[in-house]
């Protein structure tokens, strides 16, 4: 699959380096430009390059999403219509400024970026710390596998993103959609940051956990 991912900190690194692990033809973009990411391809070989956030929203057949919230306007929208657009942003008002409509709670980061993309878009990848997604990726069965919570309206964009979940060594657990799904693992959510099984975090939805 061609993936691009848009941002390269943390989480958008550590992204680049599990799909190319599984083989997966990776570009990865920051704001800084392709020269200040030599390191990290270097670092990460394989397929991986770096281009512009243009570039890899036009590559990937699934698009990552890893800038702060605040940028979110910035996206190249028009590369990202109609794609699969997995949103690991979360809104943080003392770094991306207040929006009253989110602090409110009338709508989500993730109905924002829908909105402006026009993407299928998958929220995942924003509960789980950063070390986390880093050290434990586990064979399926194995005890020890961390559990990632996805949400989303398109039916085949969440399988796809729950299919990469699972191959980078992770159990997805399906929370509904972008709306009321979505906000069980925001920020404040119940799953936000939450180490739990998949069985205790389907135990948790059912008992219609949001905060």
């Amino acid at each position: 699959m061609k993936i691009g991912i848009i941002g390269a900190g943390r989480i958008g690194s550590n992204l680049a380096r599990h799909f190319v692990g599984i083989g997966h033809d990776v570009v990865i973009s920051n704001s800084r430009g392709p020269k200040s990411l030599a390191g990290l391809v270097e670092e990460i070989g394989g397929t991986l390059r770096a281009v512009t956030a243009e570039q890899a929203a036009t590559f990937g057949q699934v698009v990552v999403v890893c800038i702060p919230y605040g940028r979110y306007t910035e996206l190249p929208a028009d590369a990202l219509k109609d794609k699969v657009v997995i949103d690991t942003c979360n809104y943080y008002p003392e770094r991306d400024g207040h929006d009253a409509e989110l602090d409110d709670d009338r709508t989500t980061s993730s109905e924002r970026i829908r909105a402006h993309t026009g993407a299928n878009l998958v929220k995942a990848f924003n509960a789980i710390h950063w070390a986390n997604l880093r050290d434990r990726g586990r064979p399926k069965g194995d005890p020890g596998r961390a559990t990632i919570p996805i949400s989303g309206t398109d039916t085949e964009a969440k399988a796809v993103v729950a299919g990469l979940i699972r191959d980078i060594g992770f159990d997805p657990v399906d929370t509904g959609d972008i709306g009321r799904g979505g906000r069980t693992h925001q920020p404040g959510g119940r799953l936000y940051g939450a180490e739990l099984t998949a069985e205790e975090m389907n135990d948790l939805l059912r008992a219609g956990a949001t905060i």
